[in-house]
């Protein structure tokens, strides 16, 4: 009676954390949404797959819980990281309803890193992760979200940015943005992350206004201090202007009051 809840990092099994590739490997049955079931099948052929479609997520979990009920080992597959945006929470709620099942979270690699990593470093100091799916989340409370990291200055990655449905959201939230940052802010899209047509697209925030996107792109935006550097995304900690302060000196081995050394 053991569920691993997996996040399978994004794209190819390069992205796939070892922990990830264990628990798929020690498990009877792989549950997960269609397409992600398909990625996998091509590593981890000998498997026996359950799947379920789009908006089907309750189900999904409802199965790969009652199969481990029965004395199955289950991995219930997510993309990226199984706690952002993924089926743990889910899973985790809903297990309420079933006893003695051994539940384990196996984190992945989630899009806003591995993505982030493709653009170079535009999430190396503070940053909110927001999604701009209103299925689940009403857009008056996106749009706040929106507005409180552009007041805190923010680096911010978006998730689900656009989609048929939704063609104009990922306007809409660069306009709120542009309510308090720049649109000399320096931004950039990650597409089809871990995939053979990955792409990456470095440009401001005025520009990202009206750049089409979809569903397979992750979107990032600077804070104030996010530069262009020789084609890489950087949002600086502060480490450069921090020089020698943080090495041992005559203060027992401590750093100077009020410099930040982590």
């Amino acid at each position: 009676m053991k569920l691993y809840i997996v996040g399978t990092g994004a794209g190819n099994a390069g992205g796939m954390t070892l922990d990830a590739q264990s628990a798929i490997q020690a498990s009877d049955i792989v549950v997960g949404y269609t397409l992600y079931v398909e990625l996998l099948r091509s590593i981890f052929p000998d498997k026996n797959y359950l799947s379920t479609g789009m908006k089907s997520e309750a189900e999904r979990v409802k199965l790969a819980l009652s199969e481990a009920q029965n004395g199955k080992t289950v991995a219930l597959i997510c993309s990226g990281d199984s706690g952002v945006y993924g089926m743990a929470g889910l899973a985790l709620e809903l297990s309420e309803n079933y006893t003695n099942i051994d539940i384990e979270v196996v984190p992945g690699v989630t899009a806003a890193l591995s993505g982030g990593a493709l653009l170079g470093a535009p999430l190396g100091h503070d940053f909110a992760v927001i999604s701009l799916s209103d299925l689940l989340t009403p857009w008056v409370v996106i749009e706040k979200r929106l507005r409180a990291a552009a007041y805190g200055d923010f680096a911010v990655a978006l998730y689900n940015p656009s989609s048929r449905k939704r063609a104009d959201y990922l306007r809409r939230a660069c306009e709120i943005l542009l309510e308090q940052k720049s649109p000399d802010t320096i931004c950039g899209i990650a597409r089809n992350i871990g995939r053979e047509e990955c792409s990456i697209n470095i440009l401001t925030l005025s520009e990202l206004r009206d750049t089409p996107v979809d569903m397979f792109c992750t979107v990032f935006i600077g804070n104030s201090s996010t530069r262009n550097i020789n084609g890489k995304l950087v949002t600086p900690r502060g480490y450069k202007n921090v020089g020698s302060a943080c090495f041992r000196g005559n203060n027992g081995g401590k750093a100077p009051r009020g410099i930040l050394c982590g």
